[in-house]
Order: structure tokens, then sequence, then C-alpha cells
């Protein structure tokens, strides 16, 4: 369990972007320290967008830790992907790193490739790399802004998904990264709130159309998570309260988080489950 203590005594901080782990204060909780694998994913290979930190890097690690190998794709944070590599490799597992920009869909096309190159095929794959930043008006959000988060957000989840499809056998299960703001909307992160929905239509329709093929595809949607992400794309006074608006008045650590995707990733654990999401959300109740 998480150190509650640890909300009360953030400070207000910042980052440029895309952020870094070793610079927040405190540090995020995503090694999976606590975490004992149980060979749910033994021989199993992972691709993980997104995966050099937060989610993504307790993704990789709980992955690894169940026995699967990963490849982890990210943009440019280079550090931290290579303490995911070390983290990964210490569990004795396979892991390989591919950096570049996911809003291209060429280089989408090219990591899966890769990836499947590099671990001798795929068949688990997670849709998990993101970006935000906050507006305070529709008027505010710019063209420029609202197409990239758009193909990050979500077009690279269509560009991944597709390539990799070559690679995915039957018995496969795909889990895409959507957020509680995709659930009910947010203010301030209209783009963002749009891609994150359109994340969850785009894995109810993949989990109909990939049935047949015995590929599962389902979601993860999470409410306030502690990641470089925050401090890299809110203003200081927001950082230091991040998270108190949940109902358990704390933000999630992605150690937290990571073990839905095991869930999902699992058909020990989730053989009868496809086109479900999951809400780690903090208490937060939403009807539907």
């Amino acid at each position: 369990m998480p150190d509650n203590r640890e909300d009360a005594e953030r400070p207000p901080q910042e980052q440029s972007y895309p952020g870094h782990s070793g610079a927040m204060t405190p540090e995020p909780q995503d090694e999976m320290r606590a975490y004992t694998g149980r060979g749910l994913l033994s021989g199993r290979r992972a691709l993980i967008t997104g995966g050099d930190s937060g989610i993504g890097r307790a993704v990789a690690v709980a992955f690894a830790k169940e026995g699967a190998d990963v490849a982890v794709a990210y943009l440019n944070e280079h550090e931290d992907a290579r303490h995911t590599k070390e983290l990964v490799e210490k569990e004795g597992r396979r892991c390989a790193l591919f950096p570049g920009d996911l809003a291209v869909p060429g280089h989408c096309r090219e990591v899966v490739e890769a990836a499947a190159g590099a671990l001798g095929g795929l068949d688990l794959l997670v849709n998990n790399v993101a970006t935000q930043s906050p507006v305070d008006s529709l008027e505010e959000l710019g063209d420029e802004q609202w197409e990239r988060t758009l193909a990050v957000n979500i077009g690279s989840y269509f560009w991944v998904t597709k390539a990799a499809l070559a690679h995915l056998p039957e018995g496969s299960s795909i889990v895409n990264t959507s957020s509680v703001n995709g659930l009910r909307g947010n203010k301030t992160l209209i783009d963002y709130s749009a891609a994150k929905g359109a994340v969850l239509a785009f894995t109810y329709s993949l989990a109909q159309t990939l049935m047949e093929r015995g590929i599962r595809v389902n979601a993860v949607a999470p409410g306030p998570v502690w990641t470089p992400l925050i401090p890299a794309t809110f203003p200081p006074e927001k950082v230091e309260k991040f998270g108190q608006q949940a109902p358990m008045k704390r933000a999630a650590q992605p150690d937290e988080i990571a073990p839905s995707y095991v869930f999902f990733a699992a058909d020990q654990l989730s053989s009868y489950y496809t086109g479900e999401v999951l809400a780690p959300v903090g208490g937060e109740t939403m009807p539907g």
C-alpha cells in the first residue's frame, strides 16, 4: 500500500514535457517492488507503448515478474526507459526499447515490426502512450494541439493495433489505457477526454470484431495517477493538490494500477472477459 502522507507532503513542482520520474517529489511508486508474480504470463511477449515510466513502467515490471518478455515504445525519455529495461531484466526477462514519435503512423508500424522481431513474436499488446495539455476554454484549444492529442492518444492505438494483428495469434490479449476523463469528461482536458472516450469505443468495437480470432480486448480507465505527465503538463499549484478531488483524497500510484493490466492479460484470470473496462478511480462512482 502507498504511504498516503505523500500527497500531503507533495510540493508545487513542474517539469518540461514529457517529464522525468527521477525529478518528481516524491518519486512515483512504479517499480512493483512488493509484487510477487505467479508465472501467469510465462513465455508471453508484450509490446507496451508509453512503457518508460508511470503506469507503463509498472505494467512492464509486473508483466516481467509474471514471466513475460517486454518491448517498450516511448518518445524520448531515454533515462526512464533504460531504468525500466533494468527492472525488467532484473526479473530475468528480455526488454527491448524503441524510442520515437507514436503520433506518426509509419513509426507505429516500424515499432511493431521491430518489437516482434526482437521478442520472436507478440501475444500481448498494451496501448498506453498519452499526452495532455490543459486549456481554460474551447477557444484556447488550437487545431495543432487537437490533432496531436488525438494522434497520440487514439491514432497510435489504431496504427499500432492494426500492425500488431499480423503477429497476434489466437489467445492474445490487447489492453488499452483510457481514463476516468473518457468516462465523464473534463472541462480543462477537452481533447484528452475526447480521445480517451474514443479509446473506450475503440475497445468495445475491437472486442467484437476480434472475438472470432480469439483475441480479447479490454481497457483500464484510471483516475488520477502520480506520473511524470502531471508535473509536465499541470501548473505547480495544481500539482500540489493533484488527486485530492478523488473520494480517497489522493492520487493513485502506478503500482496500484498495473495489476488491472495483469488481470486482463492473463487467461487464468480473465479468459471470459472481452470488451470490458476496469476503472480504478479512487472511489468515484458514475451512472452506467
